[in-house]
């Protein structure tokens, strides 16, 4: 290695320091900028807008700094650069959907919507442990009205006339539970990273194009980067297509170009296609080059499913099968609608087992390190050492389970639903950086697969609240989950150093963006009321959390047998994908592709991994990995134009009444 790239390895604290600044800076603007303003979100998904925005931004400002000054060493070089960005990604998940958007909202709904008619007084909060919630009502109350004349006051005042009092308790017992999990995700990424990334040798598509960024940095080529005239025609797309689109939604003179297709008209309500009544096409450019950019194995595979998804529910009415929704019984999943979609709950099951299979080996010697049976390894490739990691995730896990139980909760209930929830999480995890799913959601929450196998005796009482409220704050919506950015920073820094800095700039990270995101909703709360701000889906999502943990405490009913059925069948399916994907190298489906099939991501992604695959199986047959270099920064530059249009509409958002949207939210 070049002694020029070898010293760009080397992470220097100033590097940790302004990434830890800017990811507080987009903790402190995103809930006025999602919440307030409607506008672009910040965040978004597991590749957010602001970071790859400012990063551009700060690649494009150092090679010209480079240019101007050639005898003077870089500020930054490209290697920090992407440590600043994974800081930003991790602050900007924390912000908004990964915790922020609902935490509030889950400790005072159970007090605030009490009435006669939901009878929430004595189900609810018979059960709720002392210090969960408020005790100030008043408190509460603010929260969803406003203080008096706080829009006329500045965002200082407001800060300082918040009822801290009343919330010291609640969120100190919430900030533990919230550390310890972040904890554990921590120790277990530092403990997965040498199988995932040096022993297995994933693809991490979503890493690609910032990759590519930082290097041309340090090789200082970023002019001839950005002057390759394949990115220079992608990059036209989406700049052409979203200023358009962008001045049609300020001056509706403008023509625009839809990027919104309603296919369900063309297909019947009834027969084989009927699952396809209410497709949807979405046209977003970045998720075409994400797609091309990932593995043709796992692309097809991801539109594969979800056209194979869709057959399956006409398919079953063909046969007569018309199961009712209502066997679904009391359910938590974010998108689980239909009882043949609890095949997602077997499926995890066994592709976690297939993940602990793969990784026996490793396992066991970590194992065997951490009990002091054998000598440590020589090669360190981890943070640190994987010794610590599984202590750590010993005591984090042991926490969170002294954590419920100290409020109530039964300790095998607290086992069961926390190893479920960290179960699903690292299944998420594999899918999203091995798959290159810039936007996830889960299917089926980790109580569906517990109440399903387990019933829901499991979750009466405090163990059916406190687990409901757990899990929505942390382990049921991944659009913006910590774990995958943990694992993708994981991989940014294998092979930089020190690691330890670079952990410590993640970990300080987490507690600034934990700190800074808690203080920035609060203050817009209690500035405008959660009442007058545009909250539906927060709060509609939340209520409905409660409403079922009331279901279960007072009239619990029990999931039907098809549930059961189409769990086992789940199972079984992937097993059959497993073995065939591992014994016979030709095989062309991965099973990845099965666990997204009933997520929403797949609704509108659907046609960008279909797209992307078909282009990137057009280039390698016809033109060979030759023609795959060139042609990959077309598709580089459709993400590169996208996020720079939403950025710069993003900025406009700021400023106007109202913002046009580039990405979903």
């Amino acid at each position: 290695m070049p002694d020029q790239l070898r010293t760009a390895r080397i992470i220097r604290l100033r590097a940790i320091i302004v990434g830890l600044l800017l990811a507080v800076g987009i903790c402190l603007l995103t809930p006025f900028n999602n919440i307030y303003q409607q506008a672009t979100p910040l965040g978004g998904g597991h590749f957010p807008l602001a970071p790859f925005f400012i990063f551009l931004l700060l690649t494009i400002l150092t090679a010209v700094t480079g240019k101007l000054f050639p005898r003077r060493p870089l500020f930054f070089s490209g290697s920090e650069l992407l440590i600043i960005w994974i800081e930003m990604v991790i602050g900007s998940g924390i912000a908004y959907t990964g915790l922020a958007r609902t935490l509030l909202l889950n400790i005072t709904i159970p007090i605030h919507y009490a009435s006669s008619s939901n009878q929430w007084q004595e189900s609810l909060q018979t059960v709720l442990p002392p210090g969960i919630t408020p005790t100030d009502p008043r408190a509460i109350e603010t929260l969803y009205t406003g203080l008096v004349g706080g829009r006329d006051m500045g965002w200082v005042e407001v800060a300082l006339a918040i009822p801290w009092q009343a919330w010291i308790a609640p969120l100190l017992l919430w900030s533990s539970f919230i550390l310890l999990s972040y904890g554990f995700m921590l120790f277990v990424i530092n403990l997965f990273s040498r199988q995932w990334i040096h022993n297995e040798r994933i693809n991490f598509p979503l890493l690609r194009v910032p990759e590519m960024l930082s290097r041309s940095l340090d090789e200082k080529r970023v002019g001839s980067f950005f002057g390759n005239r394949f990115l220079l025609l992608g990059l036209f797309i989406p700049v052409f297509l979203h200023l358009l689109n962008g001045l049609h939604f300020y001056f509706p003179s403008v023509p625009q170009l839809p990027t919104l297709i309603l296919a369900g008209p063309y297909f019947p309500k009834y027969g084989l296609f009927s699952g396809y009544h209410k497709l949807k096409i979405y046209i977003y450019p970045a998720f075409i080059g994400f797609a091309f950019l990932t593995s043709r194995q796992i692309s097809f595979s991801f539109w594969f499913f979800y056209i194979l998804g869709g057959l399956l529910f006409g398919l079953l009415t063909i046969l007569g099968y018309s199961i009712p929704a209502s066997e679904l019984g009391i359910t938590f999943g974010p998108t689980l609608a239909r009882p043949e979609e609890t095949q997602m709950i077997g499926a995890y099951g066994i592709f976690f087992l297939f993940l602990i299979w793969l990784a026996r080996d490793h396992l066991l010697n970590v194992t065997k390190e951490s009990l002091f049976f054998t000598s440590p390894s020589q090669s360190r490739t981890e943070w640190f050492d994987v010794r610590i990691s599984f202590w750590g995730c010993v005591f984090c896990f042991c926490g969170l389970l002294y954590w419920a139980v100290s409020l109530g909760m039964d300790l095998s209930t607290a086992f069961l639903f926390f190893s479920a929830g960290f179960m699903i999480m690292l299944v998420a995890t594999r899918i999203i950086c091995q798959g290159g799913l810039a936007y996830f959601t889960l299917t089926a929450a980790p109580m569906d697969g517990l109440i399903a196998m387990g019933g829901t005796k499991l979750f009466s009482g405090i163990n059916g609240l406190l687990s409901g409220m757990a899990q929505k704050a942390l382990y049921v919506d991944l659009r913006e989950s910590l774990m995958p950015s943990l694992l993708h920073g994981r991989k940014i820094g294998h092979d930089q150093h020190p690691g330890l800095l670079i952990f410590s700039g993640l970990f300080f990270t987490i507690i600034a963006s934990l700190l800074a995101s808690i203080l920035a909703m609060m203050t817009l709360y209690y500035r405008y009321g959660i009442r007058e701000l545009q909250m539906e889906w927060a709060s509609r999502t939340t209520v409905t959390v409660f409403e079922n943990v009331h279901r279960l405490i007072v009239t619990p009913v029990e999931s039907g047998t098809w549930i059961t059925t189409f769990a086992i069948c789940g199972a079984v399916v992937m097993l059959i994908l497993i073995i065939c994907y591992h014994r016979f190298y030709w095989w062309p489906i991965h099973p990845l592709g099965y666990l997204t099939a009933y997520s929403s991501s797949m609704r509108i992604l659907w046609i960008s991994f279909f797209v992307g695959w078909a282009c990137n199986t057009i280039c390698m047959r016809y033109g060979g990995v030759s023609l795959f270099k060139k042609v990959q920064f077309f598709f580089i530059g459709l993400i590169i134009g996208d996020f720079l249009m939403g950025g710069g509409w993003a900025i406009v958002g700021l400023f106007t009444n109202a913002a046009y949207q580039v990405l979903p939210d």
